[in-house]
């Protein structure tokens, strides 16, 4: 059974997408898609058990074996990327329901489902297809799916949003698309283990050196590296925060997912690191995201593009494990996948109840909030501090891991760039917690009442983890250095 559990993982989700169509009730389509997630959850963790235990699992599509076939391939990375797509979807869905926290009308809401299961299937086939081709197809279906849940949101802006991701997001899927054809023009092949064998005697071309720029550069703008961003604050903002939190937690992890397949699995660490000097460009452009954005987001008047803006700094951790050419600098770049799809996940659903109360996302709105929505506040609270990088949250063990990497290398002046960076997000996280807390509340704030409870479990679940796994640190830090491992040729 485990055997065609990867078939699985990207089947389920696609045939319950047309199926939120034929049902059209709110309410049954909720419960289904939930249920898809959290049946989709248990095989992403079943098949990360397996790959743990028992090493990669190969799927070979219609009897076709590779390289001829399309072969669905799962080791360690591939099942700890999809259990963090399906645990966070299986979080945000029951979330959704609420007809007030989407910005759609009851009859339509059924759409939302259809393009967050779409989205889903697109998300975990990038997560575990062995056939580069596929990446592009995925890609594709994650983002036709993700451009219409971000137009969902409120106002016109939503759409202009969703228009410029649509551009920026053309252009990538475009030049991943002529990466992938360049790379099967010198090598005959799209299974990409067959590739990067294929690649090697021919690795001194300017054909592959031009195949690594469009994957690097059409990665790069699905995964929002600085300076190709800027699609990035207006969807987060305008976008529904169900849709805000789903995409901001899982989007962009996999995008870095298929940057690191690019990197190490295509071209090979002595190719990019040794000939490239990939890390020349790479590392600093990630301290420039980790202090552009947290400065950015220190000016923002919206929780939700200051959000964004972290979400920029943030990515710029994850680049600066992978510039490290290390394992110990790409583990804290997959432990701080995990931990910021938690952090930010969180954060956005923390948003999304209070914009249902307040129905507003101004800063200046939320004055005196801790005191009408106390655990709400407090979910924030914990969820900024987490961002910080505060000891026992998981913000802190991602930095950790990161600094160990710095150290390795013997750079010590990154290790302090890390924690002056981290510094930083104190500015963006209390200027928020100052409002909530010190100052009256305003006449908004005094005629609202806590959120419902079937809104604040979601917000905790995921707000708690980050606290979990501060503290209970062998699980992430086991599968994420065995990933690294894996990645990197080293298993």
């Amino acid at each position: 059974m485990n055997a065609h559990l990867p078939a699985i993982q990207v089947v389920l989700p696609l045939l319950a997408a047309p199926v939120c169509v034929l049902l059209q009730n709110r309410k049954v389509v909720g419960v289904w898609a939930t249920l898809v997630a959290w049946a989709s959850f248990a095989i992403a963790i079943t098949m990360l058990v397996h790959t743990m235990e028992h090493g990669t699992i190969s799927y070979a599509l219609g009897g076709w074996e590779s390289p001829l076939g399309i072969e669905l391939r799962v080791d360690v990375a591939n099942a700890f990327l999809a259990t963090i797509v399906t645990g966070i979807a299986s979080m945000v869905l029951p979330y959704g329901p609420g007809s007030a926290t989407l910005a759609i009308p009851e009859d339509k809401q059924y759409l939302f489902y259809t393009a967050f299961l779409l989205c889903m299937t697109g998300l975990l086939g990038m997560s575990v297809t062995g056939d580069a081709f596929n990446v592009f197809v995925f890609v594709e279906i994650t983002s036709l799916s993700s451009y219409t849940l971000i137009a969902l949101g409120k106002g016109r802006r939503a759409l202009t949003a969703a228009f410029s991701y649509l551009v920026m997001g053309t252009i990538g899927g475009t030049f991943i698309l002529l990466a992938i054809g360049l790379c099967y023009q010198m090598t005959g092949t799209l299974n990409m283990a067959d590739m990067a064998l294929r690649l090697q005697p021919v690795m001194g071309t300017r054909t592959v050196l031009v195949a690594f720029g469009f994957f690097v550069v059409g990665a790069s703008i699905k995964l929002a590296v600085f300076p190709l961003h800027q699609w990035m604050p207006n969807a987060y903002t305008h976008a529904p925060s169900v849709v805000s939190a789903f995409l901001s937690a899982t989007a962009t992890k996999v995008s870095y997912f298929v940057l690191v397949r690019v990197v190490f699995t295509i071209f090979g660490a002595a190719y990019v690191f040794g000939t490239v000097h990939f890390e020349w460009l790479l590392m600093p452009l990630s301290i420039a995201a980790m202090f552009v954005g947290s400065i950015a987001a220190m000016y923002q008047t919206h929780i939700k593009r200051l959000l964004a803006y972290s979400s920029m700094a943030q990515i710029g951790y994850m680049t600066l494990g992978l510039s490290m050419n290390s394992v110990e600098g790409l583990t804290g770049g997959l432990v701080h996948l995990f931990n910021h799809g938690l952090m930010k996940g969180g954060l956005f659903l923390v948003v999304a109840n209070i914009t249902f109360r307040l129905n507003s996302s101004k800063i200046e709105d939320m004055a005196g909030l801790a005191r009408k929505m106390p655990w709400t506040s407090l979910a924030f609270a914990i969820g900024g501090l987490s961002l910080i990088g505060v000891p026992g949250t998981a913000g802190f063990i991602s930095k950790w891991y990161l600094v160990q990497g710095a150290l390795v290398k013997g750079q010590v002046w990154l290790a302090l760039l890390i924690l002056m960076s981290s510094l930083l997000a104190v500015g963006y996280v209390w200027k928020v917690i100052e409002v909530m807390l010190l100052k009256p509340p305003t006449d908004r704030v005094e005629n609202t009442k806590p959120a419902p409870l079937s809104m604040i479990w979601p917000v905790w679940v995921m707000i708690g983890s980050t606290v979990v796994f501060g503290l209970w640190t062998t699980w992430t830090g086991t599968v994420a250095e065995v990933a690294a491992e894996t990645l990197m040729g080293l298993r």
